[in-house]
Formats: C-alpha cells, structure tokens, sequence
C-alpha cells in the first residue's frame, strides 16, 4: 500500500478512530496499568506515523499497534523494575486480536479471562462504571479510555470545564487503582448495578460516533458500529432488561440513516430532506421489532422512550407524514423521566413542528433564560431556524452567528453558514 503522505496520516486516523479502544483496553487487562497503557497506546500511534511512512500501512494495522504498545509497556516496566511476574503476564499477549477461552468448570471466575465474556472492551466498561465512583466520572473516564476521546471534548458533552472533567477522570483513576476495583464483567447479581452507567457509556459513545464532537467528520463510523456491538453483547448478557434492548433500539434506528445525513460534498443533510430510499431498511426493521419486544414488558424507560421517538421519525414514509405531535408528547414523558435542558430543547423543536414555530420558541427563549445550555450550538441553532419559520431575519441571522461560534464541527458550520448566508440575503 502507498504509505506515503497524506495517505499514512488517514490511514493512522483511522487506525486510531478504530483500534484505540481494543489497543487500550487489552494493555490495562495486561498491565494493570491504566496511564501506562493510555501512553504507550499514543506512543504506538505516534510511531505509525514515521514507520507506516517508510514500511507501507500493515496489513492488520490494529495487532501491529497492539505489539507495538505492548513493547513499549515491557521498555516501561523493565525501566521502571516492576518485577518478572508482570513482564511474563505482558509477554503472555501474542496478538491484539487472540481469542479469550471461556471459563471452564471449576476455573476462577474472578479473573478476567473466565468472566465468561471475551472482550476487553466490555470489562473496561464494567470496569470503569463501578458504583464506587461517582456517575459522571465513569463515563468520562469510559469515554477517555474506550474512545480515545480528549478531555476537551468529553468536558463539552457535560458541558463543564476542561479543568474539572480533567481532575474527574484523574481521580477516577486514582480510585481503580487505590480500591484495587477488579478488571471484569460482575457476575449476573452485580450487573443492574452498574446497568445505568453502562447504557449511558454505550449511549454516549454512539452519540459521538453519529455526530462527533470535534473535527472535520459529522460521522465517525467506526465509534458507531462499536457501540452497536457492544450494544448487541451487553443486551445478549441482559435478556430481561428492557432498557438494554431499548438501548440497542435506539442505535439501529439513528444508525439506519447514517449514509443520507451527509451528502456527496460532505455537508449536512437535515433529516426533513434526506433520501428515506437510503435508509438501512434491515436495521429499521430489526429495531423496531426490538423496541416492541422491549416496550411489551411493561417498563418504559428514557432508551425505549427515545427508541420510540426515532421508531416515529423513520416510519413515516416522508417528512410531511411524521407524527410531530405524538414525538412532542414522548419528549414530555422524557423530560419526566430524565430531566435535562436538551430534552426540553428537543421537544421544544418537536413542539415548534407540531403547533407552529411562535410555540416552540417560547420554550426555547425559556431554556436560553435558565442558563442552563450555555454554550451549547443547538440552542441558537434551534432558535435560528424557529425566528426564519417566523420571517425574521435580522433576528435569525444574529442567532445562526451566535451559533456558527459555537459549532463543533466543520459538517455543521458549513451548515449553518448556508442558513446565515439565506437568510442575510433575505
């Protein structure tokens, strides 16, 4: 392969986009170790760079990451003396991709290897969404750790500052370690306490996959597809918890009309003009037969709640069709179960569409008073759109600046400097 250029640097990227999760998440199993494999993780991506230049892109570029790595934690822990035991234990990893055996009877189920699940990347989200530590701090430390993302861009999903999302995961860290928190899956009496956490890690991952937070790309496919099987494992572990299949609902339904969200230039495709014959009928069909099966128990939660939104939006044969109304109420019963600014700020749009766009910006007005999505693009993005419904412009036009400031990615501010260019012009 041409590994020269341009070409090393997208193929390292998305070497990073897919493998960074598996590369960490084996190297902790091994190490114990959480900062050392998070650095020799980046070391590993970082020598790609120079010597996927010169020697051509592997043709595994995910076990070439993880021996590289690995061979930095044995440099690490031979420099540092950690001791013999755990250079065996780092050496006992041939492969990123070797298959974990199954416990058989009588073997330890304590030990990551006979937890019954062969996947690192799930123990490192048990792991991480242990109930000792604080809710918030295991999801940003599942975000930094499994997707690789950067503490800038996980303080922008909470919406905090960069500073205390960075002393969050220092201290999550610090607690795994002190605590001695074991690196597995709990056995089946322990998983609903870690449940809420879980589906929430899994729920963000997929967010940032189906609209990143940061970069040149609205999609990151591969965070997509990761979160969907891990998704598919985790309600396999949980037959009876409907949230779980709620869950996995949810990202087939968005997922389903991943390839019409941008068109061929890259730019954004709102979903009232996306091509609905582009649409991954398979996927549709097999999440809305999920979300019946999770809904017929009885126990309606925020997933199933929001799996039933998306359920409204693709089974409208087109846009004029959708059932704004019926969303506007499921997004009234969402903000009961989960109360949050962007709930109401969704069912502010819902409420815009099915009673007109003066009622959906009074809620929107309402939530820019509270504060509370200060700093969030959507919020002058939505109330952009709602004024030029309301032919006003010059009010419009002020609203998409405000939101072109604050946009994350280079898909939504060609978006959005589109809709300021409309309506200026008007």
């Amino acid at each position: 392969m041409d590994g020269t250029g341009g070409q090393v640097e997208a193929a390292v990227g998305a070497a990073f986009r897919e493998e960074w999760g598996q590369v960490v998440a084996t190297l902790i199993r091994v190490t114990g170790d959480w900062d050392l494999a998070e650095e020799c993780a980046q070391d590993a991506f970082a020598l790609a760079l120079e010597r996927w230049g010169r020697d051509g892109v592997p043709r595994r570029p995910g076990a070439w990451l993880t021996t590289t790595a690995r061979n930095r934690a044995i440099d690490r822990l031979r420099r540092d003396a950690v001791g013999a035991a755990k250079l065996r234990e780092v050496a006992l990893m041939d492969r990123a991709d070797d298959p974990i055996p199954l416990p058989t009877q009588g073997e330890d189920a304590g030990s990551p290897e006979n937890d019954g699940v062969g996947d690192d990347r799930l123990r490192l989200i048990f792991t991480c969404c242990h109930p000792a530590l604080p809710f918030e701090a295991r999801i940003a430390l599942t975000l930094r750790t499994l997707a690789g993302l950067t503490t800038a861009e996980i303080a922008r999903a909470f919406l905090v500052p960069e500073p205390t999302m960075a002393q969050r995961i220092v201290r999550a860290k610090r607690k795994i370690r002190n605590a001695g928190i074991p690196y597995r899956v709990p056995p089946a009496h322990l998983l609903p306490d870690r449940m809420a956490a879980v589906l929430a890690v899994l729920y963000l991952l997929f967010n940032e996959g189906y609209s990143a937070s940061g970069g040149a790309d609205l999609v990151r496919r591969g965070l997509c597809a990761e979160a969907v099987r891990l998704a598919r494992v985790l309600a396999g572990l949980m037959p009876d918890e409907p949230e779980a299949t709620g869950l996995l609902a949810l990202m087939l339904l968005h997922d389903a009309r991943r390839e019409s969200r941008v068109d061929a230039a890259g730019d954004l495709v709102l979903l009232e003009d996306q091509d609905r014959s582009r649409w991954d009928r398979v996927a549709i069909d097999e999440g809305l037969a999920l979300l019946e099966g999770a809904l017929r128990r009885g126990r309606p939660g925020p997933y199933q709640l929001q799996a039933a939104i998306a359920a409204c939006h693709v089974a409208a044969p087109d846009a004029a069709s959708t059932d704004w109304p019926q969303i506007a109420a499921l997004y009234g019963r969402l903000a009961g179960l989960v109360p949050s600014a962007v709930v109401e700020l969704n069912r502010a749009v819902a409420v815009g569409m099915a009673e007109g766009p003066a009622a959906g910006l009074a809620l929107v007005e309402r939530l820019a008073r509270s504060g509370g999505l200060d700093g969030y693009h959507l919020l002058p993005a939505t109330r952009a759109d709602l004024l030029r419904r309301l032919d006003r412009p010059a009010e419009a036009a002020a609203a998409y600046r405000d939101a072109l400031a604050l946009a994350p990615t280079e898909t939504e501010r060609r978006y959005l400097a589109r809709r300021l260019a409309e309506v200026s012009s008007s």
